[in-house]
């Protein structure tokens, strides 16, 4: 069973994390290059590029619900739930999320309204919205190490 959730576990984590963590490095350069350059508004083509790359944040960040359930599921299979490594991977889980939810999705929606609007959009909120994206990122690659390395576990390699 505990292969199974494990399993389960790490396809969540690379079907559901990989493509926010890789839409949402995109969005601002993307929003870049569709700004507003004059009176006509940005290319539709590029409005819309930038709308799916949102709404692919918004879909995944719900599917990644899923990875951490999978990954308590996996941890009490496993009987390491009071180890640091995990203490840390869950708290370190809960601030990406908090960033995500907090920082990123709701920029992403306030530019998307700027370009539906025809409004210029300020290069330092993109700039803003990297950084808290880089962030995000920077978490989710500590959890993996953690997941991969285990310090301390009996389990670990």
């Amino acid at each position: 069973m505990t292969k199974l959730l494990l399993s389960l576990h790490v396809l969540a984590a690379i079907i559901a994390v990989g493509p926010v963590t890789v839409a949402a490095s995109m969005f601002p350069p993307a929003v870049r290059r569709a700004a507003p350059a004059g009176d006509d508004g940005p290319p539709a083509t590029a409005v819309t590029t930038v709308a799916l790359l949102h709404r692919i944040c918004r879909v995944y960040a719900r599917i990644g619900v899923a990875v951490p359930l999978l990954g308590l599921a996996t941890a009490l299979a496993m009987g390491v739930l009071g180890d640091g490594w995990l203490i840390t991977s869950i708290a370190l889980t809960a601030a990406a999320a908090g960033v995500l939810l907090a920082f990123v999705l709701p920029r992403q929606d306030d530019i998307i309204g700027q370009l539906h609007g025809h409004r210029p959009v300020d290069r330092q909120s993109t700039v803003q919205l990297a950084m808290f994206t880089g962030v995000f990122n920077l978490l989710w690659a500590t959890v993996t190490v953690l997941m991969i390395v285990r310090p301390g576990s009996t389990t670990g390699a």
